[in-house]
């Protein structure tokens, strides 16, 4: 599954950013050597608590104060029933705070104490009983941090939630001496949606398990809760199956540009790192969906098997699978659709397709198979010949124990999917308008729906298109997105009214789609996918409200969103920083020891500034109101130096740091101010310390 139109025209012109549209930071000066025994301290408090939550709780109430998570604070499993399930969230809580915070934070089975997180599996009594399954409540006080829920993935939700609380720095892999401070806050939330998804394709381009697994933990920290995973297309089929091996020896060996692009050469996951992959996302309360594609886009399977005459797996003719545009079968390793097609009345494409539906189900626990079945040209398979692949190859699926699960086209004229099946919608049109009939016809055969219109959830297409250039330029495709798709695309619209007919009441979820043709790795992968993710998540998690580009919804969320970007950067995590947003400002202090003079030269701060580049950060000009400033703690006041790696076209711009030089004329622990402003973000602080012996 994937594109309907193929490459947009060359582009030659980069993003760039203008001095006028993106002025940033200020802090002028000459450059100072870093010192080598600089260590990170503490970030100076926000003044007024404000709760960034993405996605947006059910409710939220803010009270007097804050909690402090402190180096003795342990995380607590409350005695009861829920004991064990309770300490497992605990040890993932645990996991997630102690690089950055450098707290032991032991878990254990114990009454709380004043400073502790305390996790329970309970009914907080303010659930409605559709909302249990993974709703929670999250209650923080001066003195202590509680999360409620019914179940350990309520519960894991709730720490999701917990972590938003805290500063920016929690994500990081070092220690940060941040105040671990949260607001004084009660909130009550569940989902909208069951289904919360993101698609990726593997199979035009391969990704090792690694970097799946990296893309789940990103995912579930915005409660995304189902991986579908794209396993096989007409470039790449990316598991083995046993009495198959053609399928990965031959099927395997190439990816989208393999036949001009040696760097591409593709490769497979064995049964045993799909197991872990699947195992590592449930960990994270993540369901795997695999998807091998038919009767279409199966050229990888064609051109394994076309020739496969010594296989006693198969019992007929081999060559009777082909019914796609070529005979015999090729390679194209271009991103082209629809010239692919397995015959319906070979026994053999049966043999093949049973034993990937037996093995993959037998490998996956989860209750979905996906069995694709889109982009079929009628050149190829006729209505009919179309119908009786999928209601042949359902069958197998049930038998399995599966759910059936394509996208909307096997909802069409004459197909019977089983009771209970489930069609995704991905084409851009809405409405009643030509191309929505897919939706009203899964619902007329009493098929649920996941919704994932192209021009609202396809991660692959570029963000902005022009005449003159597009962003980013050598990544993603237009065909559903003519002028690009934003993170307002991503936001502003609705799933339970996109297509006449289909309403929440036949809609389970959403799913963003990160096809793989112009992706070669994770870093492209996450400029795809983040910031525009994040909108989907609170679309199929938050209340339903009014999302337009003008409504209220869409100014907070695109006040909350800001607040990612330092999330993301301190994680490590590559994103496109969207010049819709208004990217929040983040800052670390450190602690510098001058030599025997006094003299003190090295780092003062690091800063979060998501898309502000580095060609702004040498100017300083107090009519701007520009704040470049360093309180050095003994009355003296001066500017410093910023270094850090510019945005390119397809990578966010790194953290930058502070460099300052200052001499001390006596002795003592200093604790000084910096200050940094850009653009129309909200001026930061960050408190450092020096010491002179």
């Amino acid at each position: 599954m994937s594109y309907r139109l193929h490459l947009p025209a060359k582009v030659t012109s980069l993003r760039g950013w203008s001095a006028a549209t993106a002025l940033v930071i200020a802090i002028p000066a000459a450059a100072f050597a870093l010192t080598a025994n600089t260590t990170p301290v503490r970030l100076a408090a926000s003044a007024a608590p404000v709760l960034s939550i993405v996605p947006k709780p059910v409710s939220a109430t803010i009270g007097s104060g804050s909690f402090t998570l402190g180096p003795t604070a342990r995380i607590v499993a409350a005695p009861g029933a829920g004991t064990a399930a309770e300490l497992s969230i605990a040890n993932d809580l645990a996991a997630y705070l102690r690089p950055a915070t450098g707290y032991p934070l032991p878990t254990m089975v114990s009454a709380s104490a004043p400073g502790d997180i305390v996790l329970t599996i309970g009914d907080p009594g303010t659930l409605k009983p559709a909302d249990k399954a993974e709703g929670y409540q999250l209650h923080t006080t001066a003195s202590d941090a509680t999360i409620e829920a019914p179940t350990a993935h309520g519960l894991y939700n709730g720490i999701q939630t917990f972590r938003q609380l805290l500063p920016p720095w929690i994500n990081s892999a070092r220690v940060a001496q941040v105040p671990w401070t949260t607001p004084v806050v009660t909130i009550t939330d569940h989902p909208r949606y069951s289904y919360r998804g993101v698609l990726l394709d593997i199979a035009r381009h391969y990704e090792p398990p690694s970097a799946v697994e990296e893309l789940i933990s990103q995912a579930a920290g915005y409660k995304i809760n189902v991986l579908h995973l794209h396993l096989s297309d007409d470039q790449g089929f990316r598991l083995a199956i046993a009495g198959f091996p053609r399928l990965t020896s031959i099927g395997g060996a190439g990816s989208v540009g393999t036949g001009g692009r040696q760097q591409d050469p593709g490769g497979f996951w064995t049964q045993a790192q799909y197991k872990a992959v699947v195992a590592y996302a449930a960990a994270h309360f993540v369901t795997v969906v695999p998807e091998v594609d038919s009767p279409g886009h199966n050229n990888a399977i064609i051109m394994s098997e076309y020739d496969d005459t010594g296989n006693p797996a198969l019992p007929a003719n081999p060559h009777g699978i082909n019914c796609g545009q070529f005979n015999p079968p090729q390679w194209d390793y271009t991103e082209d659709v629809g010239y692919s097609a397995l015959c319906p009345e070979s026994p053999d494409t049966w043999a093949i397709m049973a034993a990937i539906i037996d093995q993959l189900s037998a490998l996956t626990p989860g209750p979905y198979y996906d069995l694709g079945g889109d982009e079929v040209p009628t050149s190829l398979l006729s209505a009919p010949k179309y119908a009786q692949f999928i209601n042949t190859e359902a069958p197998i699926v049930s038998k399995q124990g599966k759910t059936v699960m394509g996208w909307a086209d096997i909802a069409g004229p004459g197909t019977t999917p089983p009771a209970g099946s489930v069609a995704e919608y991905w084409q851009p049109a809405g409405g009643s308008a030509p191309g929505t009939e897919t939706g009203r016809e899964a619902v007329a055969k009493g098929m649920k729906v996941v919704m994932a219109p192209a021009n609202h959830t396809y991660l692959d297409q570029k963000y902005v298109v022009t005449a003159q250039t597009s962003v980013p330029a050598s990544l993603g495709m237009n065909w559903a997105c003519p002028a690009g798709c934003d993170v307002s695309s991503a936001y502003n619209w609705d799933p339970g009214s996109f297509v006449t007919g289909v309403t929440d009441n036949h809609v389970i979820g959403v799913e963003g789609d990160m096809w793989g043709e112009t992706v070669a790795t994770m870093s492209d992968i996450d400029y795809m996918v983040f910031p525009r993710l994040i909108a989907l998540a609170e679309v199929a998690w938050s209340p339903s409200v009014q999302r337009t580009a003008t409504s209220s919804a869409y100014r907070d969320f695109l006040q909350r969103v800001a607040t990612q970007g330092p999330r993301l950067q301190v994680a490590g995590v590559n994103f496109y920083p969207s010049t819709e947003v208004t990217w929040q400002l983040a800052a670390e202090g450190a602690t510098l020891t001058a030599k025997a003079t006094g003299r003190v030269d090295g780092t003062v701060a690091t800063l979060s500034a998501p898309g502000y580049p580095t060609s702004t950060l040498t100017m300083c000009d107090s009519s701007l109101g520009i704040g470049c400033t360093i309180d050095w703690g003994d009355g003296t006041t001066t500017t410093g130096n910023v270094t850090g790696m510019n945005a390119t076209d397809t990578r966010v711009n790194s953290l930058y740091t502070i460099f300052g030089a200052h001499t001390y004329a006596h002795p003592g622990t200093y604790h000084g101010v910096v200050t940094l402003s850009a653009g129309n973000a909200a001026p930061v602080t960050a408190d450092f310390t020096a010491i002179a012996p």
